[in-house]
């Protein structure tokens, strides 16, 4: 199957007065800060965005290297933004221009059967590819800047972006609510808080997550001071990510893998047993052993089964595994007897319905303080940096001018960008340029 199947909104901008800078994919490795038009209203719910923050999300490195399928040149890259409403179409009822508002990282259309179950992620109308429908069996809804996977739809990393079915797919940001703040809500927060409710995480459970990065982060931060785990275990083999998370949160264990390389046997140690629930928040992409590394190179797996493997190994009979990550396609040596034998659940999350969970998460955990997303803020940007950032977040540095503070998310300041909120941080050259 091919081509490309009916929507209910357009998945390409009509321009618009006027050019703006975005971040577009040039090829692997590649992306460029570009001048392009600017978008206008193009279907009556549209509403088109002001950008006053941007950030690079550990998922769009799957982009970076040329791994989701269907990426064209030229492509608008991003998901996550937040920013002033510049122009509504005629059939927009919610909001006006001058609103603040933060933007939804997928789009759903609000009427399917999937959006009327709150499923906003699963949305039948809102992607264009038949590519997906064939790999998949079903496809899932359209993707600000994902690639045409996912409908093709332009980006947020840019000055200006467009989201279709504005009344479904932005929502006001509270007034004692900063911008470093809300470009948190777009995805990664409630990506994470997604996976432990998902999962049907309870209060007195132990937990294991794979991955240090911003959703293992935001998960952990979850666990311990909402949900209320009795013991979290991160693991990654990034030191300072790793000592990040133990600075911010304190009550949590951490395992990095290349000092201690059989994490199951650490985690039997620490919670004999194994661990109520594990969660997979690192991604397919990060092969640990030469064999599955080798066979990504060779394309005789898309993703490798290491982690979810660890996971199996290191949860208790009958206990359960979320999976967050980001899978693609196919992965080998799966310990499917072990997942069995044991009745461990592996319950795939999906992409988080995040429109189901942001006006209450703002409500009850952000503006009261009791859940802070910029606990993985770690520096500022300025949005002509942005291919550097891409670079640095990549390969994992660390800011020698920060005394070795890891780039976990970074906050990317544009020109309608406010001063920055009280305890954020200050603008700051990308580390190694």
């Amino acid at each position: 199957m091919s081509g490309e199947l009916p929507t209910a909104t357009s998945t390409t901008y009509k321009p618009g007065e006027g050019s703006m800078l975005a971040l577009t994919f040039q090829g692997t490795k590649d992306v460029q800060l570009s001048e392009v038009a600017r978008p206008t209203v193009t279907d009556p719910t549209d509403i088109v965005i002001r950008n006053t923050a941007v950030t690079v999300c550990g998922s769009d490195l799957h982009l970076y290297h040329n791994v989701i399928p269907n990426l064209k040149k030229g492509d608008i890259l991003g998901h996550e933004g937040t920013g002033i409403v510049e122009q509504v179409g005629a059939s927009v009822t919610k909001f006006k221009p001058g609103d603040r508002v933060v933007a939804a990282f997928n789009i759903a259309c609000g009427s399917c059967r999937y959006c009327k179950e709150k499923l906003f992620t699963m949305c039948d109308r809102t992607n264009s590819s038949a590519q997906m429908e064939q790999l998949y069996g079903q496809k899932l809804g359209g993707v600000l800047g994902y690639s045409h996977l996912l409908g093709g739809y332009a980006g947020t990393q840019a000055e200006y972006f467009r989201v279709p079915f504005g009344d479904v797919n932005c929502f006001h940001v509270p007034e004692t609510v900063s911008d470093e703040k809300a470009i948190m809500m777009a995805d990664i927060t409630l990506t994470a808080y997604h996976t432990v409710v998902d999962i049907d995480f309870k209060e007195g459970e132990t937990a294991a997550i794979w991955g240090a990065g911003p959703i293992g982060q935001l998960v952990a931060q979850w666990l311990v001071r909402v949900f209320h785990a009795k013991q979290v275990i991160l693991i990654d083999n990034v030191a300072a990510r790793l000592q990040w998370a133990k600075d911010k949160l304190g009550n949590i264990s951490t395992i990095n893998f290349d000092v201690t390389p059989d994490v199951v046997a650490e985690i039997l140690k620490k919670c004999p047993g194994g661990v109520d629930v594990s969660f997979d928040t690192a991604g397919a992409r990060y092969a640990k052993s030469l064999a599955h590394k080798a066979m990504q190179m060779v394309g005789a797996e898309t993703d490798t089964s290491e982690n979810l493997n660890e996971a199996i190994r290191a949860t208790r009979k009958f206990g359960r595994i979320s999976v967050i990550a980001d899978y693609v396609g196919q992965c080998n040596a799966f310990e499917i007897g072990a997942l069995m034998e044991k009745g461990i659940m592996l319950k795939g999350n999906g992409q988080a319905p995040v429109q189901a969970y942001m006006e209450q998460v703002f409500k009850d955990y952000v503006v009261p303080g009791k859940f802070d997303p910029t606990l993985v803020l770690t520096h500022r940007f300025k949005l002509e940096d942005i291919p550097k950032v891409y670079k640095a977040f990549d390969e994992k540095r660390t800011d020698d001018s920060k005394g070795g503070i890891p780039i976990i998310k970074t906050f990317i300041e544009t020109k309608a960008s406010k001063p920055k909120a009280p305890g954020t941080p200050a603008l700051s050259s990308v580390p190694g340029f």
